[in-house]
């Protein structure tokens, strides 16, 4: 197990010219707005939050 790991590193550094930026996105108040723009506060609320998937209804 530790040797994945080990792998997984080494391709992640070996590509790290191949990568982008991953920009991160959430609603705020009925509109969306990265999280790389927000304040230190923010990011911190942003991490607390929870993901919830609501069930169906008629399911």
């Amino acid at each position: 197990m530790n040797t994945t790991k080990t792998k997984e590193a080494l391709l992640l550094d070996s590509n790290t010219e191949k990568r982008t930026k991953c920009l991160v996105y959430t609603r705020v108040m009925g509109y969306h707005r990265p999280v790389e723009s927000f304040n230190i506060g923010k990011k911190g609320e942003h991490k607390q939050r929870t993901l919830f998937v609501e069930k169906g209804c008629c399911n």
